[in-house]
């Protein structure tokens, strides 16, 4: 308990000089906050991965009312963005029996989805085919 009081005061006392300084702490606050209403605005066009990638999934569930269950696969393209996401259509028991299946999820550059559409269904419990080629 008491390294969390003396975390605590340790904290406190190294902020307090930072909001007890003049006037060149608060120019420099300025600064940066012009330099992030810049970025802001560019990152108002171009969302970040990760909200890709929850509007991808959130997109999906809400036209086919499947959840995601995961992405496989992401990429930014010409066009936006494209993913593969795997989502169960059928539960089973045992779960290893559930069916799966991946779709291809296309998004514009600002993460709205423009198409989707499956591209392999399969059990939960099986690994992909062997292909030609390989071991």
């Amino acid at each position: 308990m008491s390294n969390t009081k003396n975390t605590s005061h340790a904290q406190t006392s190294r902020n307090s000089p930072k909001s007890d300084s003049g006037n060149g702490s608060r120019d420099a606050s300025r600064d940066d906050d012009s330099s992030n209403d810049r970025s802001d605005n560019v990152a108002d066009d171009r969302p970040t991965p990760m909200e890709v990638l929850r509007q991808a999934r959130s997109q999906l569930a809400e036209l086919t009312g499947m959840a995601a269950e995961s992405v496989s696969s992401f990429e930014q393209t010409e066009d936006g963005w494209s993913l593969e996401i795997e989502v169960m259509e059928l539960a089973r028991v045992p779960d290893t029996m559930s069916l799966m299946a991946s779709y291809q999820v296309d998004l514009d550059p600002q993460g709205q989805l423009t198409g989707y559409r499956r591209v392999r269904r399969y059990e939960r419990g099986r690994a992909d085919a062997h292909r030609p080629g390989g071991r």
